[in-house]
């Protein structure tokens, strides 16, 4: 039974990891074009493929649960057409048995795919994002289309781009006073931060009284403030791709602003059931090749993978939102793609 095991878990993981690196590939190539949009002469080839190699962990993380439910319904769709499941069955091998087998190899990619969304995408990708924004910072220019935004009270902070060792590059600060004023804009090149605000440095200060305005440029100014390099570098990418204790420690400075942290909850919520995801389609793949799929050709079960897993992410795409426009828990709308996907996989495999 053990050499068995092995045999299975081999075809299944084999399957898996050659759609990964087709689906991963592929995305990554798309991915290099469409920046190469974007080339200029301090973002050319060689930073672009950086970008790229450095957000693969990132998009290995977001594709495995499609790959595993692919990668099953090939890898068990091979012991089908060559008529091995039959001889395991015919070997008093049952269904369940056959099913275990492969969700044993579901359940280790599911921790896997967690453990890389947690401790290698999140820091791979603040990398990614952070290079990127400095190879396109020209210096002198605001681009209010790029950049984080972020507000400290009555203090509005964008920065262009963020560097790994505390530094900011291309900063704008707009101060309101209370009744909706704009009491004074500042532009600097750079800044550092010194653990209680901001050293801004080449700062070209405009001021904003009653009948006029004032222009100055300073060569360092300091401004107070509780936005620190950790909180730019957490708004610098996606709240999907932040691991769980920063995606828990930023929602919580989110609400001392006084501002929604819906978002980010059901982040946190997806995140903490990617590992059932993956579960759930790869039983999905299995009730499948044992029920409507197994006489079924190669090409007939990946188009109904993908069919599948198009379904899967469409569901998630429309319940994520609806829970932030609607107010349900964000739980539901992690759980319910996941809870549909497990019932039905049962009941196909009940009854096959």
């Amino acid at each position: 039974m053990g050499r068995l095991n092995r045999y299975v878990a081999r075809t299944v993981w084999l399957s898996i990891l050659l759609v990964l690196l087709v689906i991963v590939g592929i995305d990554g190539l798309s991915a290099f074009i469409d920046e190469s949009d974007s080339r200029s002469d301090s973002y050319g080839f060689a930073e672009i493929g950086r970008y790229v190699m450095l957000t693969m962990p990132r998009r290995v993380y977001e594709f495995i649960p499609f790959a595993a439910l692919i990668g099953a319904l090939i890898g068990l769709g091979q012991l089908a057409s060559t008529s091995e499941l039959v001889v395991m069955r015919a070997a008093g091998i049952s269904n369940a048995r056959l099913a275990w087998m492969v969700l044993k190899q579901a359940l280790v990619i599911a921790v896997l795919g967690f453990l890389l969304g947690e401790y290698v995408a999140p820091a791979a990708e603040q990398q990614a994002q952070s290079g990127r924004a400095l190879a396109r910072y020209a210096g002198k220019q605001v681009d209010s289309g790029q950049g984080i935004w972020r507000r400290d009270a009555d203090v509005f902070l964008h920065v262009q781009a963020v560097s790994g060792d505390d530094e900011v590059f291309g900063v704008t600060v707009y101060e309101f006073e209370l009744n909706g004023w704009m009491r004074r804009a500042l532009f600097a090149d750079s800044g550092m931060y010194d653990g209680e605000g901001w050293r801004l440095r080449d700062v070209l200060i405009t001021t904003f009284l009653k009948d006029s305005i004032e222009t100055s440029t300073e060569a360092q100014i300091f401004l107070a403030s509780n936005i620190t390099p950790k909180i730019l570098s957490l708004e610098n990418v996606a709240p999907s791709q932040l691991p769980l204790v920063d995606l828990v420690d930023y929602a919580e400075f989110l609400r001392t602003q006084g501002e929604d942290v819906a978002d980010f909850e059901l982040a946190t919520w997806r995140k903490l059931m990617q590992p059932a995801a993956v579960a759930a389609l790869v039983l999905i793949a299995i009730s499948f090749v044992f029920g409507p799929l197994r006489d079924g050709t190669l090409g007939f079960r990946i188009f109904a993978g993908v069919m599948v897993g198009i379904l899967f992410q469409l569901s998630q795409d429309l319940l994520g939102p609806a829970s932030l426009v609607f107010g349900f828990p964000p739980l539901y709308a992690a759980l319910a793609p996941v809870l549909a996907c497990v019932l039905v996989g049962l009941y196909l495999l009940r009854k096959a």
